[in-house]
């Protein structure tokens, strides 16, 4: 075993995994981002913490060395998959209601800095316009797979379900759109000037309409 495996195994028993994780989500929820700023969020809330789970009095919060080691020896597909698991069981899908789908890549997991091409996890969630709540997560690096294939089978996931899917203008292309209208759904999606032709088709098809 390793230093660490036996360093984050005397973290894990000095400090139950599941309130080191707690921690985690309710300060990250609240702008509490970075291992320093965790440690004063359970600072500033030590009273209300120990109240609402019932903690010992003499506790003893996690070291920003603690939550920096547990968050990197996190497995971030793991979590995508139990977070989709409930969120199919607890949070429902309207129809007819605006669907964003976006990737984000996640803070300290970039690798390869001084080389021409990095490799980082990103996260491609799908998102309500109008509950406000993530209803999907697909974790995927960079290197082995791509935003557009993760978003294809997103598309997928949400077959018949009769909601506008919004994107960016990185998935204004004709396989993931015409995937959209076979899944029963519609699009909105943004176009640049990088696809010339088409930008400027659309440009004079909207100066003509506001003409009429």
């Amino acid at each position: 075993m390793t230093d660490l495996a036996i360093d984050l195994a005397y973290q894990v028993r000095k400090n139950q995994l599941w309130l080191i994780l707690t921690i985690i989500l309710l300060g990250s929820c609240t702008g509490y981002w970075g291992y320093k700023p965790l440690v004063e969020f359970t600072k500033n809330h030590r009273k209300t913490l120990i109240k609402l789970f019932n903690l010992p009095s003499d506790i003893q919060f996690p070291s920003d060395s603690t939550f920096r080691n547990i968050i990197q020896s996190l497995d971030f597909e793991i979590l995508a998959v139990l977070f989709n698991v409930w969120a199919q069981q607890k949070l429902s899908i309207d129809e007819g209601e605006l669907m964003a789908m976006d990737g984000k890549s996640l803070k300290s997991t970039s690798v390869g800095g001084s080389s021409s091409y990095q490799n980082f996890v990103s996260i491609v969630s799908v998102y309500s316009h109008k509950h406000g709540w993530v209803l999907r997560h697909q974790v995927m690096e960079n290197k082995q797979k791509s935003e557009l294939e993760v978003v294809e089978e997103l598309v997928q996931e949400l077959e018949g379900k009769n909601v506008v899917i919004t994107l960016d203008a990185l998935h204004c292309k004709k396989k993931t759109l015409a995937l959209i209208i076979k899944s029963g759904n519609d699009y909105i999606v943004a176009l640049k000037k990088n696809q010339l032709n088409l930008f400027k088709a659309v440009n004079k098809l909207v100066s003509s309409t506001l003409c009429i």
